[in-house]
């Protein structure tokens, strides 16, 4: 018995060796893209227009954590996105089950949520200046309307996905609204919330980019096209590296939060 445990205790469950391959195989990726560029960029490219993996990431400790301004720029755009995604999902959640939550809200409203949703924003900015000025307030206001439709659109649409013979079978065993509301409607708004938070996410920092590209003289957008105006590509995809590690890292908030809400799916 005692060898028959040893032997079984030293095999690798089948699972854990396919997370393993897992891993590595998402490795082995990631570095044979990187190969194939610093190939491209030292060999064929133009200095001007691309650079290698390896300068951009001398580039970025050499000429954008260097420098204060851009250190400061690149806080300052963080907390413009989290600002504005933490308002898209408080409002937005909250209009969406105020909308949701009655047929004819659902029927009435919704319509012109997702008319409002369809418009390209980037038309309105002009707008957002004339109302917010230019400064954080007009950054934060684009990306708060970015994020807030994905985030409504997802939760009406996760409330109409309620079957109503759930709803008059609950009440009719006697469940009161918040217990319909807890029990009912939020296992199946979960999924839709969470696409919709994910999507939000990207939108919100899409909308402070915008800004900070357009009507801005800080931030990250600001000194991107600062250096793509100075054809300096190294610091500039290194600034675009650091967009990309921050959109990586709002999307691992989401999802540990999703994994947090949705554990009766595991």
């Amino acid at each position: 018995m005692s060898a028959l445990a040893a032997k079984a205790g030293s095999e690798t469950p089948p699972r854990m060796t396919y997370a393993s391959r897992v891993v590595w195989t998402r490795r082995g990726v990631i570095a044979a893209i990187a190969v194939f560029f610093e190939i491209y960029g030292r060999t064929f490219a133009d200095p001007n227009l691309f650079s290698p993996p390896s300068t951009i990431v001398a580039a970025l400790f050499q000429k954008v954590f260097a420098e204060e301004r851009i250190r400061d720029a690149i806080w300052i755009t963080f907390m413009e996105v989290s600002v504005a995604y933490v308002m898209s999902v408080v409002f937005g959640l909250a209009a969406g089950l105020l909308v949701g939550w009655t047929r004819p809200g659902r029927h009435a409203v919704y319509p012109i949520i997702l008319l409002l949703y369809s418009i390209p924003q980037v038309i309105l900015l002009p707008l957002f200046v004339l109302i917010f000025g230019i400064g954080p307030a007009v950054k934060i206001a684009f990306g708060f309307t970015h994020g807030i439709f994905p985030i409504m659109v997802n939760v009406i649409a996760g409330m109409r996905n309620v079957s109503p013979l759930l709803l008059s079978g609950s009440r009719s065993l006697g469940a009161s609204s918040i217990d319909v509301a807890r029990h009912v409607y939020f296992p199946h708004m979960v999924p839709s919330l969470f696409a919709g938070l994910r999507l939000a996410m990207t939108l919100t920092l899409l909308g402070v980019i915008l800004g900070e590209l357009y009507v801005s003289t800080t931030g990250i957008g600001y000194y991107t096209k600062l250096f793509a105006e100075r054809l300096d590509p190294a610091p500039l995809f290194a600034l675009i590296s650091v967009l990309a590690f921050m959109a990586i890292l709002l999307n691992e908030v989401v999802r540990v939060a999703e994994r947090k809400f949705t554990r009766w799916k595991r």
